[in-house]
């Protein structure tokens, strides 16, 4: 039996790696504590993670950096609601298809980028606006792909109960309706959404439902956002 520790999610409504923490945190029925980094100065946040990125998870006295990580942490420490597919074939496809998110698409996308390419490298509105729609297409096309070329059609990605690639796929997509990106190519992953928006872990983890949720101002560079990162 686990042990029950004080979980605390230091994050932002608007980051949608912290998101994909807290759609976990929800599949799998755990209880945490919301730490908003916007209450913070720069400086108290990295006196608690010295990397400075969100999210971050208090477990007790040690403070877990990066989405994955946390992932893999909850994934290993509770395991009564597994968020990968039982066969080990599956959870590679899970997790190739989650990574090409997390590790190859939001890091071209994120705030730190655009904030770098307006401010240091005079980059305009469409030009960064034409960035993200660039790198959105070519990571989405090739996960419609790779939904088109599993063994059978699941309810959700790689199972027929949402998990680790799913929970890896809702935020990215609203990010990329928020930048005005075209998905109508992408039926198998508007799809998966539709399934997801409605479910209560979804739902509870999106931006809208979080105490730290701001009013926005709309921007090109940060679109329906004031600080912190998507």
């Amino acid at each position: 039996m686990v042990k029950a520790c004080r979980l605390q999610l230091y994050t932002q409504s608007r980051n949608s790696a912290g998101e994909r923490v807290r759609i976990a945190l929800h599949l799998k029925g755990l209880e945490y504590e919301y730490m908003p980094v916007s209450a913070m100065t720069s400086a108290e946040y990295r006196s608690i993670n010295p990397q400075g990125l969100i999210p971050a998870l208090r477990v007790e006295d040690t403070v877990i950096a990066q989405s994955t990580a946390i992932l893999e942490y909850l994934e290993e420490v509770y395991t009564d609601r597994p968020l990968l597919p039982a066969d080990s074939i599956s959870r590679a496809e899970a997790r190739a298809f989650s990574q090409l998110i997390s590790s190859d698409t939001h890091p071209l996308c994120n705030y730190r980028i655009r904030k770098y390419l307006a401010q240091q490298l005079h980059a305009s509105d469409a030009a960064i606006l034409a960035w993200y729609h660039n790198w959105i297409s070519i990571s989405f096309a090739a996960l419609e792909e790779a939904l088109a070329r599993r063994v059978r059609d699941y309810k959700f990605c790689f199972s027929d109960a949402p998990g680790w690639a799913d929970l890896h796929l809702i935020p990215m997509i609203s990010n990329a309706r928020r930048f005005e990106c075209d998905l109508a190519g992408y039926p198998r992953l508007l799809e998966i959404e539709h399934r997801c928006v409605s479910l209560d872990p979804f739902r509870l983890a999106r931006p809208d439902m979080q105490p730290d949720y701001p009013g926005y101002v709309v921007t090109a560079i940060s679109p329906g956002r004031t600080s912190g990162q998507d």
